[in-house]
């Protein structure tokens, strides 16, 4: 037999009975209370997810571009011996470097009054004189600046030992000259030399100016103008070796000038990947943040008017031995479970979110595991938080009081 000064107990499964009861008595009301709570969820693990899938897209293309990108050039212009600072043909000696996939030189030519001209074949005497750049490019250059041919080909390492007169155009440069193909040959003037155009650009990822420009071979540039020394060198190498070869590229271009040269060489791309990563994290968490208060919010409000709703139910319970505590854990069950189903719910909709999207754009979605996980511990949580006010107030409620107020 108890003792009389027992504490009353209330079995897990009878709690869990209990609580159960009450939710599914209000479908539509728990419904409702659920859709606020898989809104804030979802939009928490979609932005998360998002946010990481968005910042891989964003530091992966700055990896395949900027970050292979280095540029060596002599850093005291106008120097005396600024003409020895950098060799003709550089690749020659940054291709022995460990992470350089392709390098080259690219010098601006000074052609003083010279004018850039057109020579129809059928008509030699038809001629259109334009100002253009002329620009100066070892062998390796085309590579390392990512060029893309229109037509035609690019000089070779024999055209510029010869020195021959040959010259590739960039776009804008050909369509000035009126030059749209080369299998007849075409040439142009360039004061009075003539030069055969063995290639037509169609594009570059790197060094934009040689979009306008007409191109010779540095060997060229140095019989023809007198060019003296590459103006700089541009380098691609493998991703995460840009600080390897920033510091041993000047050694070995000018090993007894290598102070004079200045290196140019974008940030860490890790260092990158991280402060993205964390802008967006940091944006898009605040949101999901917002759509989870709205949530427990909803939980909140529906849970104190079930308990109002409810005033006579908990009174009797009360005059039959219920605890103050037993009220109280039936009310914060509710809650919690809601918040948990919510929970499922909204991380399975986030997941499809974060797959659909990247699918539509081509990404390779990034998801943490742990996020969809953890997504109904966390709507569980908000649930027990949300619901511990109207479960306090359902506690304290008297057993006469709250009998009267449910009659």
């Amino acid at each position: 037999m108890k003792p009389a000064s027992a504490r009353p107990r209330l079995p897990l499964r009878d709690l869990l009975g209990e609580s159960m009861a009450g939710l599914v008595a209000r479908p539509a009301r728990v419904a409702l209370t659920v859709l606020g709570t898989v809104v804030g969820v979802a939009a928490l693990v979609a932005t998360l997810g998002l946010s990481k899938t968005a910042s891989n897209q964003i530091v992966g293309r700055f990896d395949r571009i900027a970050s292979t990108d280095i540029v060596v050039s002599p850093g005291r212009r106008g120097a005396v011996t600024k003409s020895s600072v950098l060799p003709f043909r550089v690749e020659d000696s940054l291709q022995l470097l460990n992470g350089v996939v392709a390098a080259g030189s690219l010098s601006d030519i000074n052609v003083g009054r010279d004018l850039a001209s057109s020579v129809p074949v059928n008509d030699p005497l038809n001629r259109t004189q334009f100002q253009l750049p002329v620009k100066a490019a070892s062998p390796g250059l085309w590579r390392a600046v990512r060029a893309r041919l229109r037509t035609g080909r690019f000089p070779d390492a024999g055209n510029s030992a010869r020195g021959d007169r040959v010259v590739v155009l960039g776009p804008n440069a050909a369509r000035q000259l009126n030059i749209t193909r080369i299998d007849q040959q075409p040439a142009v003037f360039l004061g009075d030399r003539l030069y055969l155009v063995v290639g037509i650009l169609a594009g570059v990822e790197r060094q934009p100016s040689l979009l306008g420009a007409m191109i010779m071979p540095e060997g060229t540039a140095a019989v023809e103008y007198g060019l003296r020394a590459p103006a700089l060198a541009q380098i691609e190498t493998r991703v995460g070796a840009v600080e390897l070869i920033a510091r041993q590229a000047p050694l070995a271009l000018s090993p007894t000038q290598s102070a004079q040269l200045k290196v140019s060489a974008p940030p860490n791309p890790r260092d990158l990947k991280g402060a993205i990563r964390n802008d967006l994290n940091a944006l898009f968490v605040l949101l999901g943040g917002v759509s989870l208060l709205v949530g427990a919010i909803g939980i909140a409000n529906v849970t104190l008017v079930s308990v109002l709703e409810r005033v006579g139910e908990i009174g009797l319970r009360r005059a039959l031995g219920a605890a103050r505590r037993h009220i109280a854990a039936q009310f914060l069950v509710e809650s919690s479970a809601i918040g948990a189903l919510g929970g499922v719910v909204g991380a399975s909709i986030g997941v499809l979110v974060v797959v659909g999207i990247s699918a539509a754009r081509t990404w390779t979605p990034v998801l943490d595991p742990q996020i969809p996980l953890a997504a109904p511990l966390l709507g569980a949580l908000i649930g027990l938080i949300s619901g511990t006010y109207p479960a306090l107030r359902a506690a304290r409620m008297e057993p006469v009081d709250a009998l009267r107020a449910g009659t």
